[in-house]
């Protein structure tokens, strides 16, 4: 074996380190320095001696050769044998450490709760392998573990990783950014360190265009610490900052798995879609015991901010998932509709035959304007089948908000829902619509509308909910939106509520009608009442009034009819219902390149 030492050796030393590297190795060695071919001097193991601290030098030799710092002319077969030191030993079980999470005590609650600790949680989502790397895991190192520079602390104080995992995974073939709170750490609470891995994630979202999981699981701002990182340039508050930038930059996808209570709560509203885990998870601006406090009220978190409050109520829930696994499940199904960025198109997939036959569409459609039907009924006629994936459908639920594909294309679907309300358009309904095109928008996801409304609901009540401010927020994404538009007029479109499904006015690539459709100001039954009110009182005989009643109905609808619409051109095409599915699939394929272009302004007002 030949080696090279990088040292200034006596002779004496030289053979001393030879003999010593001889009894190391059991073979026979030549010492060659650093630089240049002088044998320095050889060594064979019989002639070696034990090696005593007389020779230093030779100690240095063996450290040196081990670590392959001794320029080794043939250190493959001289490096086969070595391992680990026992400093990479004491990094492993650090890190063993750490991976344990918080006292030991609430990681037995856990199961109580019904949830994953965190790590069980990560594995779940990126199996085995999937889990590419971690950022941070030794914050906070230095505060809580024995080894640490501040010495032991108490064993309820661990603090591993500062109660927060980031990095980055492959999920569903995908390459995505990730955070996950470690409720076992303070309940999740968020601290400097943590709040610094966070904030690095997101920017670092922000240069890769890759989207990010929020998997949350927070009590919020750790009070008892909250120096240094709440009001700070790089705190809590610059959370929401890059929420805001990364906002229809990447996708941003968050699932409530606890209690995520004040600033926690400001991540999943921000996100572009949140899943909230039914009998486990909850959001409010403050605990109950705050909302006691500061309003007498009396309530549990559940009522609170719970998973049917945010889904019935508020509309801040997207999805609700009945346990961890559904969660996962339910992600992974809405991240295929979407792209890593706004730069990318969706992803597209092998094209499936609808669940129902199109041929079916015409007997589902009522003839007669004001008769309920689920729309329903007609989509999974029109899309492939098992592609539809539903959004917030408890909250504004006259207006159906949903991705689905056709022939593989991810498609965003905004459709009336004559069962509920008979499609009229609600406050609710028309911002759970308005922000649902928004983001479809952003994403590069086409939109489909399908008409069925007796347009936006009228009343005292809507009123007082702002029907005129959320009706102008719908109307105004619909009209900002450049991505490719179908729109459907499937029976009734009359007043206001043709602007807001993309009618003729709003820049649609095509507007189709079915031979049910009826596009006017109002229904036949309004339109004669307002026009015809005077003239029908005047007529004494009952069977008469009625009569002429009929006769005045039959005329306006004539008037309204989808084929009148065809005939002045105001819409493109009268689509036999059994062709739709083919008719929508060829535009949709034919317009995909469609770029529109939008006055040159900072941004609107309205949204």
């Amino acid at each position: 074996m030949e080696l090279r030492v990088n040292t200034a050796a006596t002779d004496q030393e030289a053979q001393a380190i030879a003999k010593a590297l001889a009894s190391h190795f059991g073979e026979e060695v030549e010492l060659y320095p650093k630089r240049g071919d002088d044998l320095l001097a050889t060594a064979a193991p019989d002639e070696s001696e034990i090696l005593t601290d007389a020779s230093e030098a030779a100690a240095e030799a063996i450290d040196a050769a081990a670590a392959g710092d001794g320029g080794s002319k043939n250190a493959a077969s001289s490096g086969d044998d070595l391992g680990p030191t026992d400093r990479e030993a004491t990094l492993r079980e650090e890190i063993d450490d750490i991976l344990e999470g918080g006292p030991e005590k609430y990681r037995d609650r856990l199961s109580e709760q019904g949830k994953l600790f965190v790590r069980d949680r990560l594995d779940l989502w990126f199996g085995e392998n999937g889990l590419q790397f971690e950022d941070g895991k030794f914050a906070n190192f230095d505060s809580w573990h024995p080894s640490g520079r501040e010495g032991e602390a108490e064993s309820g104080d661990r603090l591993p990783a500062d109660g927060l995992i980031t990095g980055a995974a492959e999920f569903e073939g995908r390459d995505v950014h990730f955070m996950a709170n470690d409720f076992t750490v303070k309940a999740g609470s968020m601290a400097e360190k943590g709040v610094e891995k966070f904030l690095r994630m997101q920017q670092r979202a922000l240069k890769t265009g890759k989207p990010v999981l929020y998997l949350m699981d927070s009590s919020g701002g750790r009070i008892d610490q909250q120096t240094g990182f709440f009001a700070n340039r790089e705190g809590i508050g610059k959370y929401y900052y890059n929420h805001s930038m990364l906002s229809g930059r990447v996708p941003q996808i968050c699932v409530l798995y606890g209690p995520c209570i004040a600033g926690a709560a400001y991540t999943p509203v921000f996100a572009d879609f949140t899943v909230m885990v039914r009998d486990m998870s909850a959001m409010a601006i403050a605990s109950p015991r705050m909302v006691e406090m500061v309003t007498g009220e009396e309530i549990d978190l559940d009522e609170l901010g719970g998973p049917d409050v945010h889904a019935r109520h508020s509309g801040s829930a997207d999805l609700i998932a009945e346990d961890e696994e559904h969660a996962r499940e339910l992600v992974a199904k809405l991240i295929g509709y979407l792209p890593d960025n706004a730069d990318e198109k969706p992803p597209q997939t092998e094209g499936r035959a609808p669940e129902r036959s199109p041929a079916g569409i015409d007997s589902v459609v009522p003839q007669a304007p004001n008769r309920g039907y689920d729309m329903f009924d007609v989509i999974e006629r029109v899309v492939d089948a098992d592609s539809v994936l539903e959004l917030r459908p408890e909250y504004g639920s006259e207006i159906i908000t949903a991705f689905a594909r056709i022939d593989g294309r991810p498609v965003g679907i905004v459709a009336n829902q004559p069962k509920q309300r008979a499609g009229a358009i609600f406050p609710d309904a028309a911002e759970k619509a308005a922000q649902f095109i928004w983001t479809c928008d952003a994403y590069d996801v086409p939109l489909l509308y399908l008409c069925d409304t007796p347009g936006f609901m009228a009343g005292s009540g809507v009123e007082k909910e702002g029907i005129l401010e959320q009706g102008k927020r719908m109307i105004y994404a619909t009209s900002s939106a450049t991505v490719p538009k179908q729109s459907v007029v499937v029976r009734k479109a009359y007043g206001a509520g043709i602007y807001a499904m993309s009618g003729p006015a709003y820049d649609p690539e095509s507007v189709l009608g079915l031979p049910s459709g009826e596009i006017a100001i109002m229904g036949p039954e309004a339109a004669i009442n307002a026009v015809y009110a005077n003239k029908l009182a005047a007529i004494d005989d009952p069977e008469e009034r009625a009569q002429k009643e009929q006769e005045l109905r039959e005329e306006y609808r004539e008037d309204i009819d989808v084929h009148r619409m065809a005939s002045e051109v105001i819409i493109d095409e009268i689509v036999p219902p059994s062709e739709l599915r083919d008719e929508l699939e060829a535009r949709f394929a034919f317009y995909e390149t469609v770029e529109k272009d939008l006055p040159d302004k900072k941004h609107g007002t309205i949204l």
